[in-house]
């Protein structure tokens, strides 16, 4: 393998992929990078043995060929050199030099055939959805997810594709956020799939708004996603998603209409004061004027007021900030609505103008 390459084509791809290498491997060829020259351009894949990013360049080949070597160091090597500087990269026996200039590195390689791929995917819909609805519905969602529940099913993202429309959904059991977009797309049959947490973290840095289409592959194992040059495949979490439908209130009885970013600001005030352990903070609602209050152990309290146009019957709810303030971040609407019956019951919060993106939060005893 012989090659030569600017420094800004090679670490884009670098930049791409790094995201799939963990840190700590169960296997020693994980953590590092999978380089394949052909005859003018280079694929460079990563992989944890669950999700695979490659992406490719073209570039000037001397000289075919396929190595793995490490990761974080390529990168890293990339990274420190000038900008605009030549790299010629070169499989010396076991080594693979990498010079720019006056600058020489030597890296350890191990052989290509012993890197894990993931097989081509089998019996796979196919559909282009546009890259911007896809990350408007990602990133409105994926804030819910959870992290290392054990009801694993948690621990993703549920997508729905169905005709003409794209429904995100995620929840850690204490709320639940929901996102459905109008597409182009036609699959074959329905899909629904629940897209593991960190596949979602990468496709929502990979996903470019000004991107055009992305093609989106499903089978019954795994999902792959195609953005220009760049190609995401990942195993899929095998479980049965809740029914969300069911946790969605329709009964709230009182509606709220709320500038956001002063709600957010009352927010954070009381929360500097809210318990570290369970992030409480209550809501009492009366004519024209929404309290907002916390207190700790340490017997210190947070009282601030917001003005409010609502005059019907008051109301005393409490909830986790944190859920909250996630809410508040997601919305892109100047004002929030807010809808609420009771405090033993879940609120919901959604944009000024729509109904298609939806926040449910489950209230807290304080």
């Amino acid at each position: 393998m012989k090659f030569s390459i600017e420094r800004e084509d090679f670490l884009k791809p670098l930049q791409t992929v790094i995201g799939a290498v963990e840190r700590k491997q169960t296997m020693p060829v994980l953590g590092n990078l999978l380089l394949e020259a052909d005859e003018s351009s280079l694929t460079i894949t990563a992989s944890d043995s669950e999700i695979e990013l490659t992406s490719s360049v073209e570039v000037s080949i001397d000289q075919k060929g396929a190595i793995t070597v490490p990761a974080r160091k390529l990168v890293d090597i990339c990274r420190s050199l000038p900008e605009q500087s030549r790299i010629d990269v070169e499989l010396s026996g076991e080594q693979l030099k990498v010079k720019s200039g006056r600058t020489r590195f030597s890296l350890s390689t191990m052989a290509a055939n012993l890197f894990p791929r993931t097989d081509p995917l089998e019996q796979a819909q196919s559909i282009e959805i546009e890259q911007l609805v896809l990350s408007q519905a990602v990133r409105a969602t994926a804030f819910s997810m959870a992290q290392q529940d054990v009801r694993f099913y948690l621990n993703g993202l549920l997508m729905e594709i169905s005709e003409e429309r794209l429904c995100c959904v995620a929840t850690d059991g204490h709320r639940l956020a929901y996102s459905e977009c109008a597409t182009a797309a036609i699959p074959d049959e329905p899909i629904r799939a629940i897209v593991p947490r960190k596949t979602v973290l990468e496709l929502s840095r990979l996903l470019n708004p000004e991107g055009g289409a992305a093609k989106v592959a499903l089978s019954k194992n795994f999902l792959q996603i195609t953005m220009g040059d760049s190609i995401l495949t990942s195993k899929l979490i095998d479980g049965t998603f809740p029914d969300y439908n069911r946790v969605i209130p329709i009964d709230g009885n009182k509606e709220l209409l709320l500038d956001r970013e002063l709600l957010r600001g009352t927010l954070q005030r009381a929360a500097i004061l809210s318990s570290e352990k369970y992030r409480g903070v209550r809501l009492a609602i009366d004519d024209k004027v929404l309290t907002v209050s916390s207190n700790n152990p340490e017997r210190e309290e947070a009282v601030d007021e917001l003005e409010i146009d609502y005059s019907g019957d008051s109301a005393e709810i409490g909830f986790n900030v944190n859920y909250l303030l996630d809410v508040l971040n997601a919305i892109d609407t100047d004002n929030a609505r807010l809808l609420l019956k009771d405090s033993n019951s879940s609120a919901l919060v959604m944009p000024e103008t729509a109904d298609t993106t939806k926040y449910v939060i489950m209230p807290m005893r304080l």
